[in-house]
């Protein structure tokens, strides 16, 4: 390989470190009206009144929207595949708010500073309605947070409070649980965690010369955006010009429409650009954030410590309102259950409806919530059976040339597809990760005195986009030069999948890097793409390159060999080469193709869509020490050895790596949301609310371990989440190796270490 493999520089280096204009708030703000969104203070109630007659006295204020101003379109605002397997529970605006924070009025004027001004002095009279904020008392409870069941879909019981359900089984779970020789029952749980990217919630929008509305976003979904904007507002797609700039993070937070219909609205009723930026505190109580889980695993051995069943229910938290609901509870599912071979399978899972904020995707999407409970319960059977904890785990992997059932029977809103282990790379990582974290004398270390240092492991899989559902286009055409414009609808968030793309064009057309000029993510020009998720882009958008550099090669070849006026040649470094060594370059083939002999234009548009979804695997270790004074814990080390086959682009793969495990550390030790007895969220900025920083990051080691993955291109399986699943069961495990506490409620604090140790009631 000259490029796949390489290190490479991004295609968009340079403008990001000389701050060039690339992010979606970088264009001249001319006649622009700026957007405020007036927002409850309650967690439910009924909007009796509106009185915004002050609000328009404000100097500067043109406009505003209340839920009167819009058609009654439920929508979802998920940005997932049509159609949506997420509830169409959620109006633009709305005669009912159902949580802190949730949007009552829109004010747009000259300035934010009269915007602001402008919603304060809007009146509002409310009926307050009883709030449910605990998961355990939302099912069955009389009050009801969707009463109607108006304009749902995928809904599973929005009576019960119910916005998602999953009921499913394979083999007999109970009688082989009956039979089994051991059986643990264990319960675990995670917390509300927030994205905590840089770049806020950001839309822009303004009408172009034929009075089509342009739509400039920070999103990681833009066809799905110009889909749901057309269809709440209620106009043409045709009317609608989606633009993804570049994305300061956005981790599956920006996988939502929570701006984009509201830009789009101002700028029809008034014709003037409109721009809407969600502040620190509106990303923390408005935006999205991880789902809250409750899972139970009930898991039955055999005499030879062989799985026999696996039974998994899962309590979810979806908020208000229930975007991704249904499809996170299926990849905590079909991700967990696709690392331990069991013939016995069984998982009941319900999402439900509080009056908290709506939680939404986010990096690894249901995967973390059920690692961290699988990965615990496994080293927790490994301690209570007092057996060796990788050996135990390695026993029960599925092996190469197995056939995960679950994946067929757990899609994404629908059926799923087989799954065939082609390649499995998790002992390897093992071995790996074993040695680089010295387990064999770190495990077995003296736990005495105050300061106790321990390990722990975690193995964890995900997929490489959504088998059956994901589908992704390229376009290239060839210039005179020997220069190449590929045109892909994918989105890169700053993962670096432009350069990724340009890699795998420039490896079939022999050329550099700089040779492929990367345009992306913008619907009047670029081919459909789903979206950055999932795992998806290298894996699903590669191959539509690939497919599309192929014919591009094949026609650069055809041309050549019409120019040279031979039968038979080879592509060679920028040049087609004839047996009889007479050579064209590339520059020659093109100029003369556009101007004087056998004129086309070499171009090709090609799509991909796999109903394979090839799992990476990952072993995470952690290297802790705990505090028995202060029960404080200090991560000193974390080794993460990643199968994910061939990788494209070494540094950018290990940063996806490096920039997980911080956040994994962070839902381990110390990011979660609070709430008050109201449901008003205390933690609203980043001094309330705890991130990992450069000071609090351990020592990291990656490394990745190479298969073969014969449905990825080149050899590629996906890197971008799974890193992230690994870190918090680590670290979980490692205190108990430490000090022989166990924590089944993350995040770990202080107290909790305290309580376990005994020193605190």
């Amino acid at each position: 390989m000259k490029v796949i493999g390489q290190k490479t520089k991004r295609v968009d280096g340079l403008g990001l470190v000389k701050g060039k204009p690339v992010f979606a708030d970088d264009v001249p703000k001319k006649d622009f009206l700026y957007l405020k969104i007036l927002r409850s203070p309650f967690a439910h109630a009924k909007i009796t009144s509106i009185d915004y007659s002050k609000a328009l006295e404000v100097e500067g204020v043109d406009l505003v929207l209340t839920h009167e101003d819009f058609k009654p379109i439920y929508y979802t605002t998920a940005g997932q595949g049509a159609p949506e397997p997420s509830p169409h529970d959620t109006l633009v605006l709305d005669s009912t708010v159902r949580f802190v924070g949730d949007r009552v009025a829109v004010v747009a004027g000259e300035t934010l500073e009269a915007a602001e001004k402008a919603t304060r002095l809007i009146e509002v009279k409310y009926e307050e309605l009883p709030a449910i904020f605990d998961i355990e008392k939302s099912i069955g409870n009389q009050t009801l947070i969707h009463p109607d069941k108006e304009g749902f879909s995928f809904v599973f019981d929005p009576k019960n409070n119910i916005a998602a359900n999953i009921d499913e089984e394979l083999g007999d779970v109970e009688k082989a649980l009956s039979e089994s020789e051991f059986v643990f029952k264990n319960t675990y749980s995670t917390p509300y965690a927030q994205h905590a990217h840089i770049e806020p919630h950001i839309s822009l929008s303004w009408l172009d010369e034929n009075d089509r509305i342009v739509i400039r976003t920070a999103t990681q979904v833009p066809h799905h955006v110009r889909r749901i904007v057309a269809e709440v507002l209620d106009i043409p797609i045709a009317k609608i010009r989606v633009i993804k700039p570049r994305i300061g993070g956005g981790f599956g937070s920006k996988q939502e429409i929570i701006g984009e219909e509201l830009v789009a609205a101002v700028t029809l009723r008034t014709g003037r650009p409109a721009r809407l930026e969600y502040t620190r505190e509106e990303e923390f109580t408005a935006a999205r954030s991880r789902h809250p889980q409750k899972v139970t695993f009930s898991i039955g051995l055999d005499k030879n410590l062989f799985i026999n069943a696996i039974d998994m229910e899962i309590l979810q938290n979806s908020g208000a309102y229930g975007p991704h609901a249904l499809t996170v509870m299926s990849v905590s599912a079909s991700k967990t259950l696709a690392l331990y071979k069991s013939l016995n399978v069984r998982i009941k899972a319900n999402s439900v409806y509080t009056n908290l904020p709506p939680a939404g995707a986010y990096r690894g999407y249901g995967a973390p919530q059920g690692f961290f409970a699988l990965e615990s319960m496994m080293d927790e059977i490994a301690n209570d059976l007092n057996v060796n904890p990788i050996e135990f785990r390695e026993k029960n992997y599925f092996q190469e040339g197995d056939e995960v059932p679950i994946a067929k029977v757990l899609g994404e809103g629908r059926e799923g597809f087989p799954v065939i282990l082609y390649t499995s790379g998790v002992r390897e990582c093992i071995v790996e990760g074993k040695q680089l974290i010295d387990w064999n004398t770190l495990r077995v270390s003296e736990k005495t005195g105050i300061h106790r240092r321990g390990v722990g492991i975690a193995t964890v899989a995900q997929g490489s986009g959504i088998a059956g559902i994901d589908m992704g286009a390229a376009y290239i055409k060839m210039n005179e030069d020997g220069s190449f414009n590929l045109n892909i609808g994918a989105t890169d968030l700053g993962t670096g999948s432009d350069t990724a793309m340009a890699q795998i064009a420039a490896e079939i057309l022999e050329v550099p890097v700089e040779k492929i000029i990367v345009y992306s993510s913008d619907t009047d020009l670029t081919p459909f793409d789903t979206g950055a998720y999932a795992s998806s882009t290298t894996f699903i958008t590669g191959g539509a390159v690939i497919k599309a550099s192929e014919d591009i090669r094949n026609q650069i070849l055809d041309q050549g060999m019409k120019l040279l006026d031979v039968e038979e040649a080879v592509i060679k470094d920028n040049y087609v080469v004839a047996a009889n060594d007479d050579k064209i370059s590339y520059q020659d083939i093109c100029t003369k193709s556009f101007y004087t002999d056998h004129q086309k234009q070499i171009q090709a548009v090609s799509s991909h869509m796999s109903y394979d979804s090839p799992p990476p695997y990952n072993a995470t270790f952690a290297d802790v020490t705990v505090d028995t004074e202060t029960g404080f814990v200090t991560v000193n080390k974390i080794v993460s050895v990643t199968d994910a086959g061939r990788i494209i682009n070494p540094q950018m793969s290990e940063g996806q790596v490096e920039g997980a495990i911080p956040q994994s550390l962070g839902m381990a030790l110390s990011e979660f949301m609070i709430f008050d007895e109201k449901g008003r969220p205390v933690n609203r900025d980043f001094g309330t609310y705890n991130i990992y920083t450069a000071i609090d990051m351990p020592e990291i080691v990656t490394k990745f371990i190479h298969t073969d993955e014969p449905t990825g291109p080149f050899g590629a399986k996906a890197v971008a989440e799974i890193p992230t699943n690994g870190p918090a069961p680590a670290v979980v495990n490692a205190i108990y190796n430490a000090c022989g506490v166990r924590i089944r409620n993350l995040p770990i604090t202080p107290e909790k270490i305290l309580r376990g140790l005994g020193k605190l009631k």
